[in-house]
């Protein structure tokens, strides 16, 4: 109901006439009941189960096997509520109301891993918001990429390196956090004196800068990334902490900088990875994909909280995220060419809301497609990949 576009429990009536197709689908006020029936530990065995047919996915696509990081993104965004009879809700920052939940991603997927749902009065910059999100999200890992990533564990358990990237709000103590479960980071600057002094030394020194990179490998024009750790007062960062800098031209709407200039935008980040300054910066540009994966939730259910109470919609956000999953290792195992990333927009019209008959012929269930249909082509080769799983 959700990966096709449901918001509500009535929707789930719409898939209730096809039972050839969907089996037994329940009705809305039993839907309407069962979220409001899912307590903590059932939502946590959900997670649970989730977790473990993650792992299975994950040893068979070539984007999560390997030994390279596995690099999770953190970032918290708001949903906007018309309705204050809603529980948990509250006004936020930008002058609006709703919630503020918290996720993190696995940016390899695009999955959601774990997340929070919080007020919309909830703080940007809370610590411990950032850790439940982070030791949800690694004990939702493979066993074998989580191992050594938990509270207390040797760092000789790591089998493979875990990475968090987030915004300027994990420009706290989080750091330390990170660093008790052997987790490197990735985190945005924020201006302050230190910074200031640091770009000043470099700022006329063209010996300083390289030329930076764009997720393509390609030169981006104008922009330049230079290492100012020596110049940086890092007192009160873990050891091994490294101030990474970009700057661009200047151009109208550009976001704040970090570094008072008419001519270069100046944005930065600290981090204890050991790559390459460019890497690094091309890296850390990466955490936008964050906003794609909040988006394409808000896009499956997650734009609109259909209870009152804040445990039944905590429990619609859950399964909000199961539901995204499951269509993102659709993608990943099965779908070819542009659906393999697409939208879950074009995938209702590619593939979701395919118009077709179903039959019965010779004890087998045969759906036809209509004449003409544009993604005839990509859904047989998807149903070839099916069978090759199973």
């Amino acid at each position: 109901m959700l990966v096709g576009g449901g918001e509500a429990c009535t929707d789930i009536e719409h898939l209730r006439s096809q039972t050839s197709l969907f089996g037994s689908v329940p009705s809305d006020s039993t839907l309407h009941r069962t979220f409001h029936q899912l307590n903590a530990e059932t939502r946590t065995g959900l997670w649970d189960a989730i977790a473990g047919v993650r792992a299975e996915v994950w040893s068979r696509s070539s984007v999560t096997t390997g030994t390279g990081d596995v690099v999770l993104d953190i970032d918290a965004s708001l949903h906007e509520i018309h309705s204050e009879n809603k529980a948990g809700t509250a006004p936020h920052y930008k002058g609006g109301f709703g919630f503020h939940p918290i996720y993190c991603f696995a940016d390899a997927t695009g999955e959601c891993l774990s997340e929070t749902l919080r007020p919309g009065n909830a703080g940007a910059n809370t610590i411990t918001d950032h850790v439940e999100v982070l030791d949800q999200a690694i004990a939702g890992l493979p066993e074998e990429i989580a191992k050594g990533h938990r509270l207390g564990d040797d760092p000789g358990l790591v089998e493979r390196r875990v990475r968090v990237r987030t915004d300027s709000a994990g420009c706290t103590n989080f750091v330390w956090d990170c660093r008790e479960r052997n987790v490197e980071f990735s985190v945005v600057a924020r201006s302050n004196a230190s910074v200031h002094a640091a770009i000043s030394r470099v700022r006329f020194d063209d010996q300083a800068w390289r030329q930076a990179l764009t997720q393509a490998g390609e030169p981006r024009p104008g922009a330049a990334v230079a290492e100012l750790t020596e110049f940086v007062d890092l007192t009160g960062w873990p050891p091994g902490t490294r101030l990474i800098v970009r700057r661009e031209p200047l151009h109208q709407g550009a976001q704040g900088s970090l570094f008072p200039s008419e001519t270069f935008r100046y944005w930065g980040h600290y981090t204890d990875s050991t790559a390459d300054p460019v890497e690094a910066d091309l890296d850390m540009r990466g955490h936008a994909r964050v906003e794609d994966n909040i988006r394409r939730l808000k896009d499956s259910g997650a734009s609109r909280f259909p209870f009152t109470d804040l445990d039944a919609n905590r429990a619609w956000l859950d399964v909000v995220a199961f539901a995204d999953a499951l269509v993102r290792w659709f993608q990943l195992l099965c779908v070819p060419g542009r659906f393999a990333t697409a939208e879950p927009k074009m995938m209702r019209w590619g593939f979701w809301h395919t118009p077709a008959r179903l039959i019965r012929h010779a004890r087998r269930n045969i759906v036809r497609i209509i004449d003409g249909w544009p993604t005839t082509a990509e859904i047989l080769t998807t149903y070839q990949r099916i069978a090759l799983l199973t």
